[in-house]
């Protein structure tokens, strides 16, 4: 009986019956698993996150991410229940003599999820180097080719302004908290969680799964954004009749140089804009740079692409996961982020929408809603719902090339929203 008790303590079976909500982010974890997988919502983050989810939360595992707050040196000598017992001023006076561990403490006190989380993810590195993979796979001809479209790309952003305010009303958010729920609306999961990190880290787990979920779930939100707010005689607008009736007046000769040319260009000019967004804008547009020079800078463009972007992923996933264990994450908090961000999603799907019958209203050349409506930074996920929606109306009208300029152009609006709310509010 005694060689049996020792085998239950060495498991964690004791721990789960003490804390059952731990079984909550199982089930958690277990429900992202299964829309990554079958559903196939976004699989490449889903999958990771939600297993690092399951890791983070099993009891004496050493996988949850350790607030910031906790990574002190103070905790090299006294365990957390020894701590949290004393009066809180004596808390604060000894959290203000200690210093914070360096990477190697953090390891050998917290584990290697901890360890990967505070070298790679809170010092913001990862975030941007998805980004170098997304500029390598990105293709901005479809916006040089209609500059007036990408215009939707920044309105549909207002999403993120709307929620910020709305979130300051409501008294539960700290500014900098309100910041990172409201980044929610520029669909954009690396930039939500690059912003995250700069304003509000404590929230980072619930924020980066709202706005991967919402990201997966543009099948959804666009479609019934678009249902409450336009009419069937806007979404049979066709582009390619307008573009034949109104046909554009400047043509690029060559196309090549546009390309090569135009992520130089934009990044000094979005850059001098928003100087808190350039580790995003940098490496987006540096990727992009090495994709269209060609043959000649080809092996970095895989290298973006390949050895760094999916690696980076693969980190980021389970290392965002890993800050969700159940403490943290089932709280009032983590409700409101999710309600935050689902309203911050549709208003930027609306504020494309609502932006483009505006245009309508003073232009010759009629533009389907649709094109808003992708203003949104899921790319490319977006545009192929909005051509979708566009087909069910008109069989012929394929609106896919259009959309595109706007949903690229949303990459670059969401990531100049984020310098904008990082420079006022971090």
């Amino acid at each position: 009986m005694e060689l049996l008790h020792k085998l239950y303590e060495m498991t964690a079976i004791g721990n789960i019956v003490a804390s059952p909500e731990i079984l909550i982010m199982f089930a958690l974890g277990f429900v992202l698993l299964y829309l990554g997988i079958v559903k196939k919502y976004e699989p490449l983050l889903l999958v990771p996150i939600a297993f690092g989810v399951i890791i983070a939360n099993f009891p004496l595992g050493q996988m949850g991410v350790a607030a910031a707050d906790h990574v002190k040196d103070i905790f090299l000598t006294m365990d957390f229940d020894t701590f949290y017992a004393l009066p809180l001023a004596e808390q604060e006076a000894l959290l203000q003599d200690s210093h914070s561990m360096n990477l190697f403490e953090i390891a050998n006190r917290y584990g290697i999820m901890n360890f990967l989380y505070y070298s790679l993810l809170k010092t913001g590195l990862l975030p941007p180097l998805i980004f170098l993979g997304v500029g390598a796979m990105t293709d901005f001809g479809p916006m040089l080719r209609n500059l007036r479209l990408s215009l939707f790309g920044g309105a549909a952003q207002i999403g993120i302004f709307a929620v910020l305010f709305g979130a300051m009303a409501t008294g539960a958010f700290s500014i900098e908290e309100a910041g990172s729920l409201a980044i929610i609306g520029g669909a954009d999961g690396p930039t939500a969680i690059y912003t995250t990190i700069k304003l509000a880290p404590h929230l980072l787990g619930p924020i980066a799964i709202a706005a991967y979920s919402y990201m997966a779930l543009v099948p959804v939100i666009i479609p019934f954004v678009v249902r409450i707010t336009c009419s069937s005689k806007e979404l049979s607008i066709n582009m390619r009749e307008m573009d034949k009736k109104y046909p554009p007046k400047v043509q690029i000769k060559n196309i090549r140089a546009a390309k090569i040319i135009f992520p130089i260009v934009l990044a000094t000019f979005t850059i001098i804009l928003a100087p808190s967004a350039a580790p995003l804008l940098g490496f987006l547009f540096f990727g992009n740079l090495i994709k269209e020079i060609g043959s000649d800078t080809q092996r970095l463009t895989i290298a973006a692409t390949d050895y760094i972007m999916n690696p980076a992923t693969i980190i980021l996933g389970l290392c965002v996961g890993a800050t969700m264990t159940a403490d943290v994450f089932l709280d009032f908090t983590t409700i409101m982020i999710i309600i935050g961000g689902f309203l911050a999603f549709s208003l930027s799907v609306a504020g494309g929408i609502y932006a483009v019958k505006l245009y309508n209203v003073f232009a010759k050349k009629k533009i389907n809603p649709l094109i808003g409506a992708t203003g949104l930074s899921a790319v490319p996920m977006a545009s192929r719902v909005a051509n979708e929606l566009s087909t069910k109306y008109d069989s012929q009208n394929h609106v896919l090339q259009y959309c595109m300029s706007s949903n690229v152009s949303g990459v670059i609006g969401s990531a100049v929203a984020a310098g904008v709310l990082i420079s006022f509010l971090g």
